[in-house]
C-alpha cells in the first residue's frame, strides 16, 4: 500500500458514501452521479489491487499478515459492484442509501488495510 493513495481512497470513499446517503435520505432515487462516484470507488480499489500485488516486490512488504490483506481487499472490491446492482433492479430512495453504506463500508474496510500493511509488528 501507498499512504498517500490509502488516505485519497479513504477520503473518496467517505465523501461519496456521505453524498449518496444525503441523496437518499432527501428521497433521490439512483442517478448517474450517484452510480457514477460508486464507480470511481471501484475504480480506485482495482488501482488499490495492482499496488497490493506491485508494492510488495518493489520492497514494501506488510508489517502484518498478507492473506488478511487480500482478503479485506477482495471483499472491499465486491461491496460497490453488489451495491451497483442492487441500485440497478430496486430502484427507490432505499436503493441510493445503500450506495452510501457501501461506500463507507469499503472505506472502513481501507482504513483496516493500511493498519494491516503499516500498523502490526511481527
Amino acid at each position: 500500500m501507498i499512504v498517500w493513495f490509502e488516505y485519497l481512497l479513504l477520503g473518496i470513499a467517505v465523501l461519496v458514501g456521505v453524498f449518496c446517503l444525503v441523496l437518499g435520505f432527501a428521497g433521490r432515487k439512483p442517478s448517474d452521479y450517484t452510480l457514477g462516484a460508486t464507480a470511481v470507488v471501484e475504480l480506485l480499489l482495482l488501482a488499490q489491487l495492482v499496488m497490493g500485488v506491485v508494492v510488495p516486490l518493489a520492497g514494501n512488504p506488510p508489517t502484518g499478515s498478507l492473506p488478511e490483506f487480500w482478503v479485506y481487499l477482495v471483499s472491499a472490491l465486491l461491496i460497490p459492484p453488489a451495491a451497483v446492482a442492487w441500485a440497478l433492479v430496486d430502484r427507490n430512495r432505499w436503493s441510493t442509501a445503500i450506495l452510501g453504506v457501501a461506500c463507507l463500508a469499503v472505506a472502513v474496510m481501507v482504513y483496516r488495510m493500511g493498519q494491516i500493511w503499516f500498523v502490526q509488528v511481527s
